[in-house]
């Protein structure tokens, strides 16, 4: 009986010695998984970032093929470029080499081929002077018409609306438009009174440059016209244009050598026919003052040139 108890005492002691000795294995394989499992997910992140480093390398590299082929196409047309310079210097030399041999071709001129450049020198000095000339004409004749046209502008707009009278310069002449309402009664030649005194104040600017002519141009708008005493837009145009004529003839004594007369009819409108304003615009007088047509056949002179 104590045989046995002692038998079964120490299977019981044993077993409980196996019992704690896996307890403890467990926790240590607890342990090592835990480390283990840690260091997996430490290799996960860690392949994570080198997936996005070799992602950029990647990247990077296809930037870095881009730039290359760049460099490839600008280096060619560099090449090209350099051949073309190439050319041009080859072209040069030839020029050069053309001239060199021109040159020692004049070195062998005769006395009389000397004496003939000579000339042609001296006639190209003469050209230049008279250009020189026409150059001083021309200066000349924009400072007279800015003068002239900063004289009428004073005078004419002194009780005259703005909208009703118009001065400018254009090129080598002076002209005044002057409205429809302030001139004419509608569909009429004859004056108002009220047009007589801008006459007036226009033939003093006019007196007082006798080198100068005027030119009195006749506009209307395209309605058509016809009456006992007028044809049509061409008539009436031509008719007050020599109304105003008249007036600076007889009325302001300007020498009627100076004055010219001309209609332009419908044509060469300033805005569309097709609106009131329109119409009101294009009906006009427009009174030039240019020099006088001799004056510019004396320009063509040399001679007489130097007297403008």
């Amino acid at each position: 009986m104590k045989t046995l108890l002692k038998i079964f005492l120490f299977f019981g002691i044993g077993i409980l010695m196996t019992s704690c000795i896996s307890k403890k294995k467990m926790t240590a394989l607890q342990s090592e998984y835990e480390v283990t499992n840690k260091q997996l997910g430490e290799c996960g992140e860690n392949l994570n970032e080198y997936m996005a480093r070799l992602a950029a390398c990647k990247q990077e590299n296809e930037k870095l093929k881009g730039q290359v082929q760049t460099s490839k196409s600008n280096l060619q047309l560099r090449e090209e470029q350099i051949s073309d310079l190439k050319e041009q210097i080859n072209d040069v030399r030839v020029l050069r080499d053309k001239q060199l041999s021109q040159v020692d071709d004049l070195t062998t001129l005769s006395q009389s081929a000397n004496e003939n450049i000579k000339e042609t020198l001296l006639q190209l000095e003469k050209k230049d002077k008279y250009i020189n000339l026409l150059q001083a004409a021309k200066t000349r004749a924009d400072s007279i018409n800015l003068v002239l046209a900063v004289n009428l502008k004073g005078v004419l707009k002194s009780g005259i609306e703005d909208n009703d009278v118009e001065v400018k310069v254009d090129k080598t002449v002076v002209f005044v438009n002057l409205s429809d309402k302030m001139l004419f009664k509608s569909g009429s030649s004859t004056l108002t009174p009220k047009a007589k005194g801008v006459l007036g104040k226009i033939a003093k600017i006019v007196e007082s440059r006798p080198d100068l002519e005027v030119m009195v141009e006749g506009y209307t708008d395209s309605r058509s016209i016809k009456t006992n005493c007028i044809q049509d837009n061409w008539d009436l145009s031509v008719k007050r244009s020599t109304s105003v004529i008249r007036v600076l003839q007889n009325n302001y004594g300007v020498d009627p050598n100076r004055l010219i007369a001309a209609g332009r009819g419908e044509y060469n409108a300033l805005e569309s026919n097709d609106t009131a304003e329109g119409r009101s615009i294009n009906r006009r007088t427009r009174i030039i003052i240019l020099p006088k047509l001799d004056q510019f056949y004396d320009l063509l002179n040399p001679n007489l040139a130097k007297k403008q």
